[in-house]
């Protein structure tokens, strides 16, 4: 009987030290690993950054930003896919990746509802339409007649293959019939300077991304995808006020961890995020760069992946939109 005692005071023990129960200091002087698939500068790296340095603080956690920009975010998802569910290691998933790279893709190698324990989404992020300072164009219907202008048609930029800007980019095609050149970059931050270096005539991409570039007056901003003007860019109309509807694509980032990681830990984390992404600074920031704050429950955030396979995936799908 004695022995028996031991043993479950033993197993008690060892489950209360275990981070799967979600004590209060189970991330106390641990790293936890956060795999952004894009390289440093762009949206999701500085946002993630700015919030995790606020998750870290409160969990007395030493947080790593790991960008791995390989496969437009495949092989992040994979690695995530594949570490140890305990909490330590985080994916910044986007509904590119997970709705629109299964689309266009045979090969994705995950499964964007099996394969991925979601935990929140962090920001909503509508696009900026931004073309050369240096080019004739400030508004879509210029764009579209200086595209018939030049014999080769358009190239447009995009942050990689299957990311918000490839998948505005062949919907901005399949709209104008216009001839174009798709160029997938390594991130925003490389195809933003490319286009206000003049070499690439177009790209949609959040503003965070190309305010450099917009700021210093390389970059033009042509038009705003979300549903209505952004407070920052009053003048710049919608793609739709332009006549333009249905080129859209909000672009959600959200964290998501392992499957198999254990509830007390996903709430634990959705908890220090959802408070994180709240913070006055960091909402602040957030509204400076025409985006949004978006939050959930981990149960909420699977409804959402899972409406955007269905919503995004199957746009896709019917305008027959695959990688080049």
């Amino acid at each position: 009987m004695i022995r028996i005692l031991s043993i479950i005071c033993a197993l008690a023990g060892a489950l209360a030290l275990s981070p799967a129960f979600g004590q209060g200091d189970s991330f106390a002087s641990r790293t936890i690993t956060i795999l952004v698939p894009f390289p440093p500068g762009g949206t999701s790296d500085v946002v993630t950054r700015a919030i995790s340095a606020k998750v870290g603080e409160s969990l007395k956690a030493n947080i790593v930003i790991d960008n791995r920009s390989g496969g437009g975010g495949v092989v992040a998802a994979i690695a995530t896919k594949q570490a140890a569910p305990d909490g330590t290691t985080l994916f910044l998933a986007n509904n590119g990746l997970f709705a629109v790279t299964p689309a266009i893709s045979a090969d994705v190698r995950f499964d964007p509802v099996k394969d991925f324990q979601p935990v929140t989404p962090l920001v909503l992020f509508p696009s900026v339409l931004i073309v050369p300072a240096s080019a004739p164009v400030h508004s879509i219907k210029e764009l579209v007649e200086y595209g018939k202008s030049k014999p080769a048609g358009l190239s447009y930029a995009s942050q990689g293959i299957g990311s918000g800007g490839h998948i505005m980019g062949e919907l901005f095609r399949l709209k104008t019939s216009l001839p174009m050149v798709h160029v997938p970059y390594r991130g925003a931050g490389p195809a933003s300077q490319d286009v206000a270096g003049g070499t690439i005539d177009m790209l949609f991409t959040s503003y965070i991304s190309a305010a450099g570039q917009i700021q210093a007056g390389k970059a033009r901003v042509i038009a705003f995808t979300g549903q209505k003007r952004s407070p920052i860019l009053p003048d710049v109309p919608t793609t739709a006020e332009q006549g333009f509807a249905g080129i859209e694509m909000d672009v959600w980032h959200g964290i998501v961890a392992p499957p198999g990681t254990a509830a007390p830990i996903v709430q634990r984390l959705n908890a220090e995020f959802v408070k994180a992404a709240h913070a006055p600074d960091i909402e602040k920031m957030i509204s400076a760069q025409a985006a949004d704050v978006l939050t959930s429950s981990p149960e909420e955030f699977a409804k959402l992946i899972s409406a955007d396979i269905h919503r995004l995936g199957g746009a896709v799908r019917a305008a027959g939109i695959k990688i080049q």
